[in-house]
Formats: structure tokens, sequence, C-alpha cells
């Protein structure tokens, strides 16, 4: 029987909520896992609630845990609490990000868990690690951002700082975490290593990002002092947000693109300007540089003609799309890197396709996101040996739950 995917029989049970955890686990489910969703009941996962809403069915829930298998419960119970264990005897992976203590307060600790399953990934991801000063504050992805010196850098600079309007920590933070934990699984299958535990936080994914302003700032001496700059870029030029003929337009003519650039503004004798010649000086006379392009762009009849002109030259530009204009664009949709999926309770909508791809591997589109404990009885009877009439009882008495959205 061949693998429908390069994840195709490991099973991941997944006890994480909000998105940096089920960011990772979307993933591993999209390239064939099968991943466990342990909810915790009554109401389960919290995003359940979150928007847009439809009939009770949460869009931004469906878009993370399609594929999916949920299994809702009370783990302070102590037959809620052996169930976790059960599945952790039989499961590749354990992923959870609560905070650093909670998951060990409630008995599952790596110290549980690895005597329970020697041979485990357990992937906890938090705000701040699972050490350090800052190790027991709770935290989300803006929280960590504006500690790893992100914040500061978005906006104007005589204005206060903006926030971005996507989650780059969270969803960074899941892409790393899936990261580590397949290379620890090949660690396991290669050395015949068993389990390792892999500690994932947002503030160290946050920080990783920084490929300018570190480095710099400390390879100079401070001389070179990260700062917020609005449509450009403090340190390197042209790079930035440019007023054109219609609109805006985003261009970066680095380095060795910079004589290109010039000639098709038809302004060779910019190339040896000593105000332009190098990168260090273009950012003394940054002003001055924006001004020559800006006054070129607007003498363009249209945004359209400038990126002609540009891609000829292949100097790396775009228009500034609206989120439905990218969503509508050709080449996202050829590429499916705007998807349409059909939810049985929501119907049909888009969400962001798969961004890895497998010369060998097509992804899974008949899926659906999971109910509230819809494969309580599939888990419980399948991997635990319960009986129907033992599920039953446990809803009876409160320690699983189920919900028809």
């Amino acid at each position: 029987m061949s693998s429908k995917h390069v994840l195709d029989g490991y099973r991941i049970l997944d006890i994480s909520q909000y998105l940096a955890g089920p960011a990772a686990t979307n993933l591993m489910a999209q390239m064939g896992a099968e991943v466990l969703k342990v909810e915790f009941g009554p109401h389960g996962e919290p995003v359940r609630s979150f928007p847009y809403c439809k009939d009770g069915r949460s869009a931004y829930f469906i878009q993370q845990n399609r594929g999916k298998k949920s299994l809702c419960l009370d783990p302070k119970s102590p037959e809620g609490l052996d169930m976790i264990k059960s599945l952790i005897k039989q499961s590749d992976v354990f992923i959870e990000n609560f905070a650093p203590g909670v998951i060990g307060r409630l008995g599952l600790g790596w110290d549980v868990v690895r005597e329970l399953n020697p041979n485990i990934i357990m992937c906890s991801i938090s705000a701040f690690g699972q050490d350090g000063p800052l190790a027991a504050y709770p935290g989300f992805d803006y929280i960590a951002q504006a500690y790893a010196g992100v914040t500061d850098l978005i906006g104007e600079k005589d204005r206060a700082p903006s926030l971005p309007m996507l989650a780059f920590g969270d969803i960074g933070t899941g892409v790393h975490a899936m990261t580590a934990i397949g290379y620890a699984l090949l660690d396991r299958e290669r050395n015949n290593a068993g389990g390792q535990f892999v500690d994932v936080s947002l503030l160290d994914t946050y920080f990783h990002h920084h490929e300018v302003s570190v480095q710099g700032y400390s390879a100079s001496g401070g001389k070179l002092v990260p700062r917020r700059n609005g449509s450009h870029h403090y340190a390197v030029g042209p790079t930035g947000i440019f007023k054109s003929k219609d609109g805006h337009l985003m261009i970066l003519a680095l380095l060795h693109q910079w004589p290109v650039l010039c000639r098709a503004m038809g302004r060779e004798d910019l190339i040896g300007d000593p105000r332009f010649v190098d990168n260090d000086v273009r950012m003394e006379n940054h002003a001055e540089m924006v001004e020559i392009m800006e006054g070129w762009l607007q003498t363009l009849e249209s945004d359209e003609l400038a990126l002609a002109i540009m891609e000829k030259g292949r100097i790396p530009c775009a228009p500034i799309l609206t989120v439905q204009e990218a969503m509508a664009h050709p080449h996202l949709v050829e590429r499916r890197t705007v998807r349409t999926i059909n939810d049985r309770i929501l119907g049909e909508f888009q969400i962001p396709g798969m961004p890895l791809r497998f010369s060998k591997y097509e992804v899974d589109e008949d899926v659906q996101a999971p109910l509230l404990g819809e494969h309580n009885e599939e888990i419980l009877t399948e991997y635990l040996g319960y009986s129907p009439e033992r599920v039953r009882d446990c809803e009876n008495r409160k320690i699983l739950f189920s919900k028809a959205v």
C-alpha cells in the first residue's frame, strides 16, 4: 500500500489551542499525519467561537483544523487524564502550547510523558520558552513581538509603532515547531535515538527573523541603529513603497540593480552620481532618491506601464494588492495558494492553501474540520478498546463532550 503523503503512518496527539500549535499540526495533517485533537470540555477549543462565525461554526477554526479528529474530554477527571495518557503511549508526537508549568500540573509533563512512551517526541510551544526570567509570564503573538524588538521597527518613524494585521509569530512558530518535530522524528528513525523534548517559543521565533538589525547593530558597534522608517527600509535602498501614478508600488532595486533601475528611468547620469553611487550614500541622500523615483513614476501614464518597464529590466517590483485583490490574482489561484473549500455547515469559502509542495504527493482536499467531540467513539473504541456503551457512559458522566458544530 502506497503512502498518501510524507507523514502517512504517524500519529500526532495535539492538545494545543488558538494558533501556533494548531498551525503546526494543520501542516502535518495536510502531509498525511493522523492528528488527534484533544479538546477540553465542555466548550472545546476556544477559537471555535472566533470570527467569522455562521450557525455556530467558525471559519477561523476550520482553516486550522481540517483533517483532524476531535476528542473532547475533561482532562482534570481521572478517566479523562487516563485517556490522554493511554493515547500518548500510542502516538509518535505529543504537542501542547500552554504556559510553562500548566502541562506539568495537569500531570502530563515531559518526565511523565517519556515514562509512558520513551519513543515519543513531545513539543511544548510557549510565548517565551520553558525557562528564563520571562518563562512564567503569559503571552500571545504581539506580546512576544514586542519583546523581540520587532514591533518597534513597524510604522512611521515619528509616530507610535504599528501592529501588523497578520499572525507572523504564531504561524512562524508553528512552522518552526513542525520543522523541529520532523527532524526529531528523523533522528529517532535514523539513529534509533528514541524520543525527545522540543522547546519552541514565539520570542525565539520572532528574534530569529531579524536579518539585518541584530548583526548590523552589533557588528557596527552601534553605528547602524535599527529603527522604524515608515514605507522605506532604514538600512538598504531603494527598498520600499513609492507613490506612483495610480497609487503606490513596492520596489527593491538593491546593489547591482540600482544601475539597471537608473537606465529604466532614463537617468543613466544617476549611476555615477556621488549622492547615489553605493548603498551607504543612497541612504544618506534617501529623501532625494525617493523624490527622483516618485517623480519618474508619476510621469508615466499608468502603474501598469511602470511595472512593465521594471519587470523588463528584472527589477523586483509589485503592485500593492488588497487582500481581496490577492485572493483573485491569477497566480495565487493557479497555484492554489488561495484555496476554495466546502464545509458541511459553513458552506463554500476560501482559505490559504498548503504552502509546502511535494513532487510525489498531493494534499487530500476531501477533508473536514471536526465537530466538537465528533471522533470520541472512534478514537476510544479503535485505540483504547472502549465499548460504545462505555463511551456513552463517559458522556453521561460529563467526562466526554460533543456538539454538532
